[in-house]
């Protein structure tokens, strides 16, 4: 673990953490929940995709947020677009700074999700770096269902290197592994995180764990210590995909920046600012939310 003694958080909740959810949050809602990611230490933050608003209506006000979103120069806002048309609509914002492509490891998968074989998906991926380069702003590539398929189910760590491979040639600004449906564990991490790196030489490799069952912090800790550079985590531990069938929330902001500032391990957060955010959420979701740290005792003690 002593090569990484910090790593780069970017916070999914605006985008991942509510795609999924029944209840729509009302735009100014949003855009409080990024003032308060800025406010923890987030600096890098997915605030809306730009996709279909029939097929995922939480994020149907994608323009209209971007334009709340404050003026920071420190802050890179990333939009998640699946094809050429949602990265023409994030561009022509103005506001965003990055472009989050995806493309599947499975056509299945692919095709349900994005209208797209895994092949199409790489390709429009690849694409859509291209497009972000030439507008001045940076592209990011993320293999979906890189840990297993809801519906192809086991897929080869062989598959994932190869496409990562492929990815790299576009030059984007990291490549991540996304484990979508929550199947992964940690030994399947460590090996997946290492081989993509030796693949893609000094690209940076990140990942995105979501909880399903029961091992995404276990997951994180694994990608780290094989060299990942940068952790996906939602605000409350919320998330879900709605085409992939059980996928649970995200690993939670807070439980990530406990496990890993505890270890030594930097991440840049502000844990009892993201604790106090992650409160205010529940309340706006009306709900208990997933994440454990925002529900126990602080720790370590604030003694008189």
């Amino acid at each position: 673990m002593a090569e990484n003694l910090a790593v780069e958080m970017v916070e999914v909740g605006p985008r991942d953490g509510l795609q999924n959810e029944a209840t729509v949050v009302a735009t100014a809602g949003k855009a409080e929940l990024i003032r308060r990611a800025i406010t923890y230490g987030a600096r890098r933050i997915e605030v809306t995709s730009f996709v279909n608003p029939k097929k995922v209506p939480q994020l149907a006000d994608a323009e209209e947020l971007v334009a709340m979103l404050p003026e920071r120069e420190d802050v890179t806002f990333i939009g998640l677009v699946l094809n050429r048309r949602g990265a023409e609509r994030a561009l022509a914002t103005g506001r965003i700074d990055e472009l989050g492509a995806v493309c599947v490891t499975s056509d299945t998968f692919g095709i349900r999700n994005q209208g797209q074989s895994s092949g199409e998906s790489l390709a429009a991926a690849m694409e859509i770096v291209e497009l972000a380069q030439a507008a001045g702003r940076s592209g990011q590539i993320t293999i979906a269902t890189a840990f297993g398929c809801p519906f192809e189910g086991e897929i080869a760590i062989a598959r994932v290197v190869e496409m990562a491979k492929r990815a790299a040639d576009a030059q984007p600004r990291e490549i991540a592994l996304a484990d979508t449906i929550g199947v992964g564990v940690p030994s399947q991490v460590s090996e997946m995180v290492g081989r993509v790196r030796e693949a893609v030489g000094s690209l940076p490799v990140r990942v995105h764990f979501h909880n399903t069952r029961g091992t995404g912090l276990a997951n994180v800790w694994a990608a780290v210590a094989a060299g990942a550079a940068t952790v996906d985590a939602s605000l409350g531990g919320l998330g879900g995909c709605p085409f992939a069938p059980g996928a649970a929330g995200n690993v939670a902001t807070e439980d990530v920046a406990y496990m890993l500032e505890r270890s030594g391990i930097a991440t840049g957060l502000d844990l009892p600012r993201a604790v106090d955010a992650a409160n205010w959420f529940t309340g706006v979701m009306g709900r208990a939310l997933p994440a454990m740290v925002s529900r126990a005792p602080a720790f370590p003690l604030s003694l008189p």
